[in-house]
Formats: C-alpha cells, structure tokens, sequence
C-alpha cells in the first residue's frame, strides 16, 4: 500500500464548476517511468497516441442516498448499494450526521424509508455470516429500485463535501445506463468536445459497464461484488489494439476491474456479464489494462493496490509524493492522474 499523508485543505469539497472550472480544467498528472508532468484534463488528447484505445464505464449514477427512520425515531442516512437478482438491496445505514458506517445493527431491525417503503436486515454481504458494514435488506413492499431512487432518493455524499449536490453533478456525460451507487468519478473530467477531440486524434472511446456500489472512505474494505457487462466490440478492440502494440487506457478502476475480469490468463479479452468479485493487487496483476485515468485516492484506499496492479507501485508512490507536496486535489471532485507505461 502507498504511505502518505493527506495534507491539511487538500480535500475537493464541490464540483470544479463551482470553483470557477469547467469540468476538464481540473489538474491532471501524467505520470510515466521517470516523469511526472503537470496539465490540465483537457490536454489529455495530447498525452495519448493515434491507436491507443480509452475504455469507459457508461453506469450512469443513482440517486442512492435515502433518509431512514430507526424503530427509536432518530433519523439517519442510508446507502444503497445495488439491487440484487432476488429483488433484495444491498444497503449501508450510516451513523447520524453521515458520520461513519453504524456497524452495530442486528439481523432483523427494521428502518422506516420516504413512500412507505420499509427494509428489513437479513444478513450481511457479501458474507452471510458476518455482517458488518453492508447488510442484505428485504423491502417491503417489493418496488422497482431505479424508479424508487429517482423519486425519494438523493446523491451519495460524505462528510468533506461542502454541500448536497446535484444529481447532475455526480453524472459523467456519457453515461448511459443507471445502476452506480456512486459516480465512476475518473470519467467526471470528460466533455463532449474532449471526447469529439480524442476521435479526431485517432484515439477510439469504447464502452463497458460496472455497476458502482457503496465505496469504503472510512474503512478502506474492498469493493464488493459488481454488476458488469462487457461488450464483443470493446473486447474485440482492447485484443486489437493490444496486438497492435498500442496502449489500452481505463478510465478509473471501475472499468479496469470489469474488463480484468474478462481477461484469461492468456491475455485474452472476452465478452462478458455477471457479477465480479475481483480484487486486484501484488497477487493479481493488470492483464489487459497498461495505462489507467484516476482521480486522486485516499491514503490506505483498497483502490491504490488497483493502481498498483496497473502502474507498479513505484509509481504510483513517485505520483502521490508530487500530489501531497503540490497541492493537487483529492476525491471525487478533485484532480486526476494518468498512468502511461
């Protein structure tokens, strides 16, 4: 794992639109064996090559913060993480004033949501037996989860943000399917016109999705199993390209994680759909993925052994020594970095 320090004021705490920038003026790293150089985002067609490939997650975010109601009347945040096959959630009640994951619940409680809508804690997840942060939740009555959200629900937001924000906020312009907990926040920078630049300079955009759940800020746990699809085009591209001996660029380790998983030991990119439980790091390293668009991660993030997996980890720990003496801006609002080999 990268050690550092989070220096003091270094938190984004609202969209780079309300600073004063427009959505690709965040600063970006690019970070290659013995370099680092600064940018803006939206120089980011220039850091690349005709042929290199951009893969990205097109999960577009869910309105997934709702007010519950514990059987004592006190008020509290809930997460929604994902919609199960059984028609169960996948839920993380917080500790009032949003101030942590409550991790002293029990099998059983029931929390009172806007509509009439009541959940029921059943057992924890992934692993039944051990409930701790993330609870499986029968509802009752049963409704449709997308529906549900966009009427009652708000954005996911944690304590560093200065204020609620905007669902539109939290959207990344090409997303397309709902279905994320959380923002795919690596692709945030994108415009329409960086997109269109990045064709004109012969570099493809392809699509794939992953289904973010409730991150881990305070306890660094691992991601949990995630809904993806990969798609024959984008598995036929990332294989041509990397034949071709050009770079096969994610943006963020939402996408990374989905397309690893359709990776073999071979080195080959399959279509493919289900749930992933993958986690990579120093046992498991990047496949098909050899450059990765990032935001900045917090110190002890399960999301840093992810870029380590891609980058290395000298890199990775020579990108964070120049974002924590520098001033750059860290989560999900803040500024990105690209890993080039």
């Amino acid at each position: 794992m990268t050690a550092f320090a989070l220096p003091p004021g270094s938190e984004a705490t609202e969209p780079p639109e309300h600073r004063g920038l427009s959505r690709d003026g965040v600063r970006l790293m690019a970070v290659r064996p013995g370099s680092t150089t600064a940018a803006r985002f939206s120089d980011l067609p220039g850091l690349l090559e005709p042929g290199d490939l951009l893969v990205v997650n097109t999960s577009a975010t869910l309105a997934a913060r709702l007010e519950a109601r514990r059987a004592d009347g006190r008020v509290v945040p809930l997460h929604v993480s994902t919609a199960l096959d059984d028609g169960s959630w996948v839920v993380e009640v917080r500790r009032p004033g949003n101030d942590g994951p409550e991790t002293g619940l029990e099998p059983g409680t029931a929390l009172d949501l806007p509509g009439g809508v009541r959940l029921r804690l059943r057992t924890g997840f992934p692993d039944p037996a051990r409930p701790s942060r993330l609870w499986r939740a029968r509802v009752e009555p049963a409704v449709a989860l997308v529906p549900y959200l966009t009427e009652h629900g708000q954005p996911v937001r944690y304590g560093y943000l200065r204020a609620p924000v905007r669902l539109a906020d939290a959207q990344n312009v090409y997303a397309t399917e709902p279905g994320s907990a959380e923002n795919a926040s690596a692709g945030r920078p994108f415009t329409d016109r960086l997109l269109v630049r990045l064709l004109a300079r012969g570099v493809p955009v392809v699509p794939l999705v992953l289904h973010a759940g409730v991150s881990s800020p305070e306890l660094h746990e691992p991601p949990a199993p995630e809904r993806y699809r990969v798609p024959e085009v984008t598995a036929r591209l990332v294989n041509a390209t990397r034949a071709a001996g050009r770079r096969v660029v994610a943006v963020g380790t939402t996408a990374t994680r989905a397309l690893e998983t359709v990776t073999g030991e071979d080195g080959v990119t399959r279509p493919g759909e289900g749930w992933t439980d993958l986690v990579l790091g120093p046992d498991r390293a990047a496949r098909a993925v050899t450059g990765l668009v990032t935001g900045l991660h917090a110190p002890e993030a399960s999301h840093l052994l992810l870029l380590q997996a891609v980058a290395g980890a000298d890199l990775v720990a020579a990108a964070y020594r120049v974002a924590t003496a520098d001033g750059w801006l860290w989560h999900e609002y803040g500024d990105s970095m690209l890993f080039l080999p």
